[in-house]
């Protein structure tokens, strides 16, 4: 049985980390499935994904090859079981929709041949850009539906709680990400017919006739009045139609399990993708989680995973995926566990340029990220290469290939096409292996947060779907943009995670907010904001909460209709905005107990008159208040409402006025650490650690004031990450700490990655520590400490032995 509870995914009732790798058995020779199984095992994974693409199973309606008889490599059972032989979970990929560079996004040609009215037409009536469908069009459901029937088939007695070895299910791939990319709505004419239908059932006849000033009965007119709004509706409608959009991608998914579960498939967890990440950051993922968390929260049985398609993590980016994993986190329920589905690793030379070449670290990096954070699945995509055949039905496309990337895919991938290893699978392997060294512990582990939590409003992110010549949402949309993350992220996350806070995030919109629960919420605010939001959060202040808000107080409702809830709460007067110009040099000081800091640039500022409370920032030249804290009820606010540098000491000062202190910490000065511990009911702990920069650091790490490993000075090589056990038990040994990190555990050994000029490993057993000429064995009281004879940067292998 496959079941997920309290963020934990349990096969058979025991907690389980899921290490996949993708291999597209439909881009190898069949003959070749075996080497790049084995090369997967070697990496440490414990299971495989993969899509399995409709438009090569049935190229020509009605003419299934799920067994292999047209192509040897279709043989989609063969390739599951054959996974199994080699002990091997398996999460399938049925789409319909499958990407992968796939042409059609995987679906048949002869769909959009027989069914045109599925095409959708977007703003003004253009023809979309991409090739997308809409998902609930009646003759692409039925046209799905068999398509599930069919390849349900072969699922079905393959599935864990058959026997088989298949661990999850994904219904269709990144719903709603080519509206998206190309700001096409799918507006068919079925679509705005459901559409004008949810309307009439949302709001009563006053208010739609308020909201929308045409007659929804006229359909040419309407229909007309939806693809080309007017400026006095315009940001109506693209709320309502994103509300809309959400709800029908959950009737879709809804739709895609019923039919999984009448052919048999079921019990088993339905996995739902999340598209955004772009350019090698996180600053657009939060529109796929606005999208589509409808989709998987709508009942149980659901999960949702990522797709992390970053660069190298560094001091750029760490902080992204950072807040990705806690937005994500924040609109599951319960019992939904963190997972990423399309995790990138590889070199990133998908051009064939090679450029944008990756370190050894990104993958590694990105992994022991999401570990820390509480990832239970994580896929590799793609783990090897492959190649894209020819179809027997010529299209005349220009290479008549299944896909559009040539006859060679995936040669970006650790294992290439013709499944030779680049340079990034040992570092790959190590992380992999290190982590399912310990997946029994790692599985039940959660982060632990210290008082402070980010907030997340998933309609600051619903900008997938925007008229473009509507200047009221262009001005709506910028203002969000701007403070949404790029300053937030970059600025406040970033110097949340310098200074060493732990923090998870919470759905200020969607969810409730108690001040007995969460002390402190930190708030990226733009000028437009719901007025349930404001008035949410004026109350948890004067119930005693505390907020630290970073970018602009709101004067308007989402809408753009004037709302200054929350400003009057604090009873403080908008006093403007000021930016810097041409040869006019904004400039911001402290005052208060932002003293001493230097005057410094800023490129805007929005200002206040104080009635009450401490002014913290000025605008020189000014009275202007562009930072203030204030009493509100039993509660605090501390707002910078101007851009700043990334001060740490100051958002660390901040925090600590409102009640939040940084318990795990280091005294490196020159920062480029993140860290986090995780920990079990049990107790055992482990802190992960990543160098982001490409130089060796020296730090001691303090817990709770107290400094951790008996106060060793800690070395932590360049761009290199480490998983430390904490009162770890492992056979009977108790752990009670260690330098280096554990690697793979026998029953009467134990191997541990060095990672010091001398490590040392802290243990309390009554089993005897078996003496060796590569460590050395000491008695302090009650404990053994081990010390490597050996230098981690020359030979970072050591077994213990005990007995």
């Amino acid at each position: 049985m496959v079941d997920v509870q309290n963020k934990q995914i349990l096969i058979d009732g025991k907690p389980v980390i899921i290490s996949c790798g993708e291999i597209h058995y439909y881009r190898l020779d069949k003959e070749d499935w075996q080497d790049r199984i084995d090369k997967l095992k070697q990496t440490g994974c414990n299971a495989v994904a993969s899509y399995v693409p409709w438009i090569c199973h049935e190229p020509i309606e009605g003419e299934f090859d799920v067994d292999g008889r047209t192509r040897p490599e279709l043989n989609i059972g063969a390739f599951i079981d054959l996974c199994q032989e080699n002990d091997l979970y398996f999460f399938v990929r049925p789409g319909p929709f499958i990407m992968a560079e796939m042409k059609n996004e995987g679906i048949p040609f002869w769909v959009y041949e027989k069914y045109p009215e599925v095409i959708p037409v977007g703003w003004d009536n253009k023809p979309a850009e991409t090739k997308t469908l809409d998902y609930l069009a009646p003759n692409f459901l039925l046209a799905t539906k068999k398509w599930y029937e069919v390849i349900m088939k072969e699922v079905k007695p393959r599935l864990q709680t058959n026997g088989g070895n298949i661990i999850g299910v994904q219904l269709d791939n990144e719903i709603g990400m080519l509206s998206w990319v190309s700001n096409t709505p799918d507006l068919t004419d079925g679509l705005i017919e459901d559409f004008v239908k949810w309307l009439k059932e949302k709001y009563d006849d006053k208010t739609l006739t308020n909201r929308y000033p045409f007659d929804f009965e006229d359909y040419h007119n309407r229909t007309q009045f939806i693809r080309s709004p007017k400026e006095e509706y315009a940001s109506e409608l693209h709320f309502d139609l994103g509300y809309y959009m959400r709800n029908r991608f959950a009737r879709y998914v809804h739709e895609l399990r019923s039919y999984c579960e009448e052919f048999g498939v079921k019990d088993i967890p339905f996995v739902v993708n999340i598209h955004g990440t772009g350019g090698g950051r996180g600053f657009t993922y939060p529109i796929g989680i606005s999208q589509l968390y409808e989709t998987y929260t709508q009942a149980p049985g659901y999960i949702s995973g990522s797709d992390i398609y970053f660069g190298n993590l560094n001091m750029d980016s760490f902080q992204d995926l950072y807040l990705i994993n806690g937005f994500m986190d924040a609109v599951h329920n319960e019992d939904q566990p963190l997972t990423s589905v399309e995790f990138a690793c590889g070199d990133a030379n998908y051009g064939e340029t090679f450029g944008g070449r990756l370190d050894v670290s990104a993958a590694d990096f990105k992994h022991r990220m999401c570990i820390a954070q509480g990832n239970r699945l994580i896929n590799y995509y793609l783990m090897t290469g492959g190649r894209n055949y020819r179809l027997d039905q010529k299209v005349n496309d220009g290479n008549d290939r299944v896909a559009f990337t040539g006859e060679r895919h995936g040669f970006a991938a650790p294992i290439s096409p013709e499944g030779e290893l680049n340079y990034t699978y040992p570092r790959m392997s190590r992380g992999i292996k290190t982590v399912m060294a310990v997946a029994d512990k790692v599985a039940t582990m959660n982060e632990e947060l210290d008082n402070v939590a980010f907030a997340f409003i998933p309609d600051y992110y619903m900008t997938e779907s925007r008229y473009p010549n509507s200047e009221k949402m262009k001005e709506i949309y910028s203002n969000i943009e701007m403070n949404r993350s790029y300053g937030a992220w970059e600025i406040m996350g970033r110097a949340m995670l310098l200074a060493g806070y732990r923090f998870g995030s919470i759905d200020i919109q969607n969810r409730s907010i108690n001040p007995e629960k969460i002390n402190v919420i930190v708030l990226p605010s733009a000028k437009y904001l719901h007025k349930h939001i404001q008035q949410k959060l004026a109350d948890y202040v004067k119930a005693g909460g505390s907020l630290l808000i970073y970018g602009q107080l709101p004067l308007f409702d989402i809408e753009g209709n004037e709302c200054t809830i929350l400003i009057d709460a604090l009873e403080t007067e908008p006093n403007g905005d000021v930016y810097e110009e041409r040869y006019h040099y904004l400039s911001i000081y402290p005052n208060n107990w932002a003293k001493p800091r230097p005057e410094v640039r800023s490129n805007r500022a929005q200002t206040f008159k104080l009635t009450k409370g401490q002014p913290v920032f000025h605008v020189y030249g000014t009275d202007a208040v562009c930072g203030f804290d204030v009493n509100v009820g039993k509660g605090r606010v501390i707002a910078f409402t101007m851009s700043y540098r990334c001060d740490i000491d100051l958002f660390k000062t901040a925090l600590e006025e409102l009640g939040s202190s940084p318990k795990l910490t280091h005294d490196f000065v020159h920062h480029g650490i993140f860290m986090t511990s995780t920990a079990n009911e049990e107790s055992e702990r482990f802190i992960h650690i990543l160098n982001l920069d490409d130089f060796d650091k020296q730090f001691h790490i303090n817990d709770h004031d107290t400094q951790l490993f008996d106060g060793r000075l800690f070395t932590l090589n360049s761009k290199d990450g480490v998983m430390l056990p904490i009162n770890v038990k492992i056979n009977g040994l108790l752990i009670e700490y260690s330098t280096a990190e554990i690697q793979s555990i026998e029953d009467q050994s134990i191997l541990f990655r060095l990672t010091q000029a001398e490590d040392v490993i802290k243990l309390s057993t009554k089993k005897e520590i078996l003496p060796s000429d590569e460590y050395e064995l000491e008695k302090q009281g009650e404990s053994i400490l081990i010390k490597s004879k050996k230098h981690g940067k020359v030979d970072d292998q050591l077994k213990i032995y005990f007995q």
